[in-house]
């Protein structure tokens, strides 16, 4: 035996009537870890997405040691091309240091000594904008540290 239904409404004059819309979605809940995860993980895929299709920036990075006990010196360039200020950073200094001689090294060499200060948490000092060339290492070293930060300009 065949079973046949009819149509829930009749057709009108232009042929059968559109469904219904679909029930709207519950509410989202905001402040949920699951969507502090799912925010990181769409600004995440943004940030990646970006430099995919992106041209590699001639300056504008930073590179820090990686030992997480002793100091952590960091070193940042920023600039265009092979003209870059560099700057010297040491993240964690104790409390009672406010300043601290720190060294520019190019290519393995010292090339200058500066007296970094304490800006906020850190001892930062920046040496202005110069010509530093393309593949060469810069690196930085605070005195009483034998940790090295270094960035290779491109």
């Amino acid at each position: 035996m065949r079973s046949t239904t009819a149509p829930a409404t009749p057709p009108g004059p232009s042929g059968p009537s559109p469904s219904p819309a679909p029930a709207a979605p519950p509410p989202a809940r905001s402040g949920t870890l699951a969507d502090a995860l799912s925010l990181g993980l769409v600004l995440a895929l943004a940030g990646a997405a970006v430099p995919l299709g992106a041209t590699p920036a001639a300056a504008d990075s930073n590179a820090c040691t990686h030992h997480f006990s002793g100091p952590q010196i960091c070193v940042r360039l920023e600039g265009n091309g092979a003209r870059n200020s560099v700057t010297g950073i040491w993240t964690n200094p104790p409390e009672d240091v406010r300043s601290r001689a720190v060294s520019l090294l190019r290519d393995g060499r010292v090339i200058d000594t500066a007296t970094a200060t304490r800006s906020g948490r850190a001892l930062t000092y920046t040496w202005p904008a110069g010509n530093t060339g393309s593949g060469t290492e810069l690196c930085v070293r605070f005195r009483g540290s034998q940790r090295l930060a270094c960035q290779t300009t491109r």
